[in-house]
């Protein structure tokens, strides 16, 4: 992570208010009936927390990493909040050591800081931590966000279309991808119409 794109993170971080709420993300929440009752969940490039903290109160054994340490701060604070455990972890998410096949959940929500060759890193390393037959789930932004400018990345190689989804989790099983332009108000910074790309998919059990 280029140190210029560290600081803009952790300048963003850095207010009094949650900037991205303290409600889970709507796609996650409706992905519930896929989760396992218990397990292993881990949230990727998780900021304010708000998205590790929701699994952590389904009963789920938590991780929960970003590289920004104003984040983590109320990430914490918001777990207290709620009465739930969370393991934090302060780590780059494309530099993270993953351990392999140890999560029954991976979640990556809105994280597309990564230039492609990151996002290759980063979903490698996603691939290689989930358990066989572990739950993947990812929401980003299509490009056509760009048109509508209510958050996100502003360069369109950073953003995830169904091809992209596709080729990468070819190999995984039961994918099921739906696309739509949703009103979303996620506090200050996912505020407004908006062009999203929902994925979830289970690693092959062969």
């Amino acid at each position: 992570m280029a140190d210029a794109e560290y600081e803009r993170w952790e300048g963003r971080f850095a207010v009094a208010d949650y900037i991205f709420g303290k409600a889970p993300s709507y796609f996650l929440v409706s992905c519930k009936p896929l989760l396992p009752r218990s397990g292993k969940a881990l949230a990727i490039a998780d900021g304010e927390g708000r998205n590790g903290v929701w699994l952590a109160e389904q009963g789920l054994d938590v991780v929960s990493v970003d590289f920004s340490p104003a984040a983590l701060r109320k990430a914490k604070v918001l777990a207290q909040e709620r009465g739930v455990r969370v393991t934090f972890e302060q780590a780059d998410a494309h530099s993270w050591t993953y351990p392999p096949s140890t999560f029954d959940v991976v979640v990556e929500i809105f994280t597309q800081f990564s230039s492609p060759p990151e996002r290759a890193m980063k979903w490698a390393g996603m691939r290689k931590t989930l358990k066989p037959g572990g739950l993947l789930i990812i929401q980003g932004y299509r490009p056509k966000q760009l048109e509508y400018a209510t958050g996100g990345p502003k360069q369109i190689e950073n953003l995830y279309t169904r091809a992209m989804l596709e080729e990468a989790f070819h190999d995984f099983d039961d994918i099921h991808i739906t696309e739509e332009d949703v009103e979303m108000h996620e506090g200050t910074a996912h505020a407004g119409l908006s062009a999203v790309i929902n994925f979830t998919v289970r690693k092959s059990c062969k």
